[in-house]
């Protein structure tokens, strides 16, 4: 029997499209064996790991209110903070420990001292999700088992590698499309697209691995705090999904 492998990259409020996408795949009897994710995919990855179906997930984040959770805090270590989301996991999963989770999930975080990823996959939970969700700059490093955590993506957004040995087929869905653009003059478009160039760069190893790679296109225009745009979000990951696997034949 093939074992499967699903990966989810991080990309903030655009990670709801893994939600729709997740429901496609589904849809069409495609089911995880492993779940690797990193930031928001870590985040989706839990909740689908412990039995939520895509509905139920897109349902909680219809209902909270996930900007008002990160809560501004003016410190040396970032502007924002963001472990008051860790009582919406703990709620949403109240065992909080890898082994309540009915399929096996790695979460990918970063040290930021030594600059190399740092894995979960068994203990607590909420703590490694949470520090795989804290973007540098932005968010107050997790101090958590003797490292300062910030978010998985740093190291790879794409954590295939984690995974890969344990899986007959990896299906990574990708939420950070790059798609050819008009040239921009303003300072700061051109400073994210060059962000975002470069985190695409060092995730293509990893996306040609992928047996199947899912990457919606309409996502470019989407930011990482778009959170008031669930519905939308979710739906470009189950329509652009369910349009892909009608086009392309799928043998697993």
């Amino acid at each position: 029997m093939t074992k499967i492998a699903l990966v989810l990259s991080g990309g903030g409020a655009r990670g709801i499209s893994h939600i729709g996408a997740i429901k496609a795949l589904m849809e069409q009897g495609i089911k995880p064996d492993i779940i690797s994710g990193t930031s928001a995919g870590a985040f989706i990855g839990a909740l689908v790991a412990y039995g939520y179906s895509p509905d139920d997930i897109l349902n909680i984040f219809l209902k909270t209110k996930f900007l008002r959770f990160l809560r501004f805090g003016f410190s040396l270590g970032g502007l924002l903070r963001i472990d008051q989301a860790e009582g919406i996991l703990k709620k949403l999963i109240p065992e909080n420990a890898f082994e309540a989770l009915k399929i096996p999930l790695v979460v990918t975080t970063t040290d930021i001292h030594a600059g190399t990823e740092v894995c979960f996959r068994t203990g607590e939970l909420a703590i490694p999700i949470l520090a795989s969700c804290c973007l540098p700059g932005l968010f107050k490093p997790i101090h958590f088992e003797g490292k300062d955590l910030v978010d998985g993506a740093i190291s790879h957004n794409m954590p295939v590698a984690a995974i890969e040995n344990e899986a007959d087929y990896i299906i990574g869905i990708h939420c950070n499309p790059m798609v050819i653009q008009k040239s921009s003059r303003h300072m700061h478009a051109i400073t994210y697209r060059s962000f975002r160039l470069a985190m695409r760069g060092k995730a293509k190893a990893s996306l040609d691995r992928c047996d199947l790679l899912i990457e919606a296109p309409d996502l470019y225009n989407y930011n990482i705090f778009d959170f008031t745009k669930t519905q939308e979000l979710f739906d470009i990951g189950y329509n652009y999904t369910k349009e892909f696997l009608a086009k392309n034949e799928v043998k697993i």
